[in-house]
């Protein structure tokens, strides 16, 4: 029981003076508590109304798993060592002959990463196969940008197996899967393949234009007996430009040994994957104009959740500070992840380790090295 009889205060040269005692209360901390809770939960639920997907992605690792992780297989390269010494350092054995590479691609608008590409995989491609739609994965009505600019890739024009996909363009206010319409394009490029003269035996790249392998990479590809028959391609990862290096999370491009069985896929195949194989460069523009093109176009249009997000301005603030074109958190599995990458991509002054036509044409292509944010 609470004891409530009164308390006598003696103080030195004054009266006695009672006091009487309060009950000790238990009722702040619930109050406390309850009143958090009105707070709380209407803000989670304005945060859901408002924003959902930001909520959602900042929960992620509560409510969904990693993938299994790759097979890491080392990749050793330096200058001026023999093709033998880089095989027998993989594990593998040098090929009496080289073997022939097919290049695969769908293609879009990067006309820029696509003269980067195909300077750095010149000497080692067998064939370039390429498709180009006349509209996007969203159903949007676009010219063949290759095609217009063709004689921009002159160099290449032996290798050049191209085939104009004749899309699917909706009506206003319609609207259909991307991933179904990017899908059948990649199904097309089964038969180009074929079309192209590729054998089994053959290596075929399947990636898209803005997944760049290595010229040592396709070395090792070309020379090297024992390699894995398919095999995925670790690529550093850049946003905006190589001033923006984020991390070695792109995994999706594939090297594969053509067998009967040979299908082309943007989606994970094996567990094995070559490390540190190339650069994957998201939205690498010249032009404002080809920015709001892909947000509008791609697969993941959806994230354009407002109008504002389409501003040139905006845009090109967003760009020379690193920050999200759509505003988005981390695609990650764990807290300690997602808060590691919250925030602005830290820039960085190094060109070393990109590709060789990048740095010989380091003036035409100023907007993808440091420095070189104002588009």
């Amino acid at each position: 029981m609470l004891n409530t009889k009164p308390l006598v205060i003696v103080l030195q040269g004054m009266a006695p003076r009672t006091l009487p005692l309060r009950p000790t209360s238990r009722r702040t901390p619930r109050k406390f508590f309850c009143l958090l809770l009105l707070i709380f939960v209407p803000a989670c639920i304005f945060g859901l109304y408002t924003d959902h997907r930001k909520v959602t992605y900042f929960f992620r690792p509560l409510w969904d798993k990693p993938p299994a992780p790759f097979i890491q297989l080392p990749h050793y390269y330096a200058e001026n060592v023999s093709m033998d010494h880089l095989c027998r350092l993989h594990g593998w054995s040098l090929r009496a002959t080289p073997r022939r590479i097919f290049d695969a691609i769908i293609f879009s608008n990067e006309l820029d990463l696509l003269d980067i590409r195909w300077h750095e995989l010149y000497p080692y491609v067998t064939k370039f196969v390429i498709i180009e739609s006349n509209s996007t994965f969203t159903g949007i009505p676009k010219p063949l940008y290759f095609a217009s600019n063709r004689n921009r890739f002159a160099f290449a024009e032996e290798k050049i197996i191209q085939y104009a996909f004749p899309g699917r363009t909706l009506h206003r206010g319609s609207h259909a899967n991307p991933f179904k319409l990017e899908r059948k394009q990649r199904v097309a490029m089964n038969a180009l393949l074929q079309y192209a003269g590729i054998s089994y035996g053959d290596v075929v790249i399947m990636s898209d234009t803005d997944e760049i392998p290595s010229s040592q990479t396709l070395k090792l590809l070309q020379w090297c007996d024992g390699i894995p028959s398919k095999m995925h391609l670790e690529l550093k990862h850049y946003m905006y430009s190589f001033e923006f290096p984020v991390d070695y999370s792109s995994w999706r491009a594939t090297a594969q040994i053509y067998s009967p069985n040979t299908k082309y896929q943007h989606t994970r195949q094996t567990d094995d994957m070559l490390s540190d194989a190339g650069w994957h460069c998201s939205f690498c523009f010249r032009h404002i104009d080809d920015f709001v093109f892909k947000m509008t176009a791609y697969s993941h249009a959806d994230r354009v959740r407002r109008r504002d997000f389409l501003d040139y301005r905006r845009i090109q603030r967003l760009i020379c500070q690193g920050d999200d074109l759509f505003d988005m958190l981390p695609e990650e599995y764990t807290f300690k992840d997602l808060i590691k990458k919250m925030g602005s991509i830290p820039k960085s002054a190094s060109a070393v380790h990109l590709p060789a036509y990048l740095i010989k044409n380091a003036d035409k292509f100023r907007f993808l090295l440091p420095g070189g944010c104002i588009r």
